[in-house]
């Protein structure tokens, strides 16, 4: 990758404040996921339009993953909305821009906002495409310094930590990680179960990095 950013940190009022100023309404917003049980899950406001994570990255164990992942999902789903990611550092943008990006549909972004025209301009490119038109979106660039510089800790480079997104699209729930070609499918889901749903392929993840704390689930919902 030649253009790094800083990376995003998991903290929800920073995401909240930085897809806001982008044009999402106030009544859709990310919360933490304090626990994957039954109860907690039970308090996370609905309706959960995804959910996301943030875990620490082991390039050995991902390229297994995901080839055999994605033997699963060969068949592209040109209605899942799929970006790439070229630009260092910037998954935690990316996953937001997944998460907008498949529940257009189901929220009214603000007319003539960054987020309307962007996803207005990006609907009909492939997924490097709009990698490369958000490489050279400097309107975004500058929007994620500001949310950067809203964290609590210091934002540095050379993070392991990864955000991916799960969406439910056609009734079937994806993973989103634009260091992948493609979307990964696991399976059936729906619009209701996709918290529960995303949160036992979260659990078998976590399984995966038994010594690691490094995990965060925030589930983006609308109010």
């Amino acid at each position: 990758m030649g253009k790094r950013w800083l990376p995003l940190e998991a903290n929800p009022e920073v995401m909240n404040q930085f897809m806001w100023g982008l044009g999402v309404p106030a009544e859709v917003g990310f919360c933490d996921v304090y626990g994957l049980d039954d109860e907690m899950l039970a308090i996370v406001p609905q309706p959960v339009l995804a959910v996301i994570l943030l875990y620490p990255q082991d390039r050995k164990k991902e390229s297994v993953a995901s080839t055999s992942s994605t033997v699963e999902s060969k068949k592209f789903n040109n209605n899942v909305y799929f970006t790439k990611q070229t630009i260092g550092n910037a998954c935690g943008t990316v996953g937001i821009i997944h998460a907008i990006g498949n529940v257009v549909s189901r929220i009214k972004l603000a007319e003539g906002s960054y987020f309307d025209r962007f996803y207005k301009q990006t609907a009909d490119m492939d997924p490097s495409q709009r990698a490369a038109f958000l490489e050279e979106d400097e309107e975004m660039e500058k929007a994620h310094s500001v949310a950067v510089t809203a964290g609590d800790t210091e934002a540095k480079d050379g993070v392991i930590e990864h955000y991916v997104c799960f969406s439910c699209v056609d009734d079937e729930i994806f993973e989103l990680d634009g260091g992948n070609s493609q979307p990964i499918s696991h399976g059936p889901s729906s619009p209701d179960s996709l918290l529960q749903d995303a949160a036992k392929i979260i659990k078998a993840r976590i399984a995966a990095y038994p010594e690691s704390l490094n995990f965060n689930v925030m589930a983006l919902s609308k109010q």
